[in-house]
């Protein structure tokens, strides 16, 4: 299975594939790393040009759906929004290898694959 580089456009149309599973979106930013599994009901993109600071992200990727987050103590906990933020750039880079996506920013990397039965 060989990684691939997708274009934002590819990746908008392989994820919808992924509409209505549960799902695991693994965050890497700096030294915070956390886990959240959520069902996916549907996502948009965003783009705010009313930016406060270079913290608040220009484009953003909102994973819509019910879900938890795994806390420090490994315990899960309910997202406190009904959607999941993933901060984008202009230099984000798509990968997908069949069974997972990688976007990986300045920021850090984010993986979203199909949850494991459970």
């Amino acid at each position: 299975m060989a990684q691939q580089f997708l274009s934002v456009e590819e990746f908008n149309q392989l994820l919808q594939e992924w509409n209505g599973e549960k799902i695991k979106i693994s965050k890497h930013e700096l030294e915070d790393d956390d886990s959240t599994m959520m069902e996916l009901n549907s996502f948009s993109f965003s783009r705010d040009t009313r930016r406060i600071d270079d913290y608040e992200p220009l484009h953003a990727l909102h994973l819509k759906g019910p879900g938890e987050i795994q806390t420090d103590e490994n315990e899960l906990q309910p997202l406190p929004s009904s959607y999941y933020e993933i901060p984008l750039e202009d230099s984000t880079l798509y990968q997908y290898d069949e069974t997972k996506f990688s976007l990986i920013t300045d920021r850090g990397t984010y993986t979203i694959e199909i949850a494991p039965d459970t």
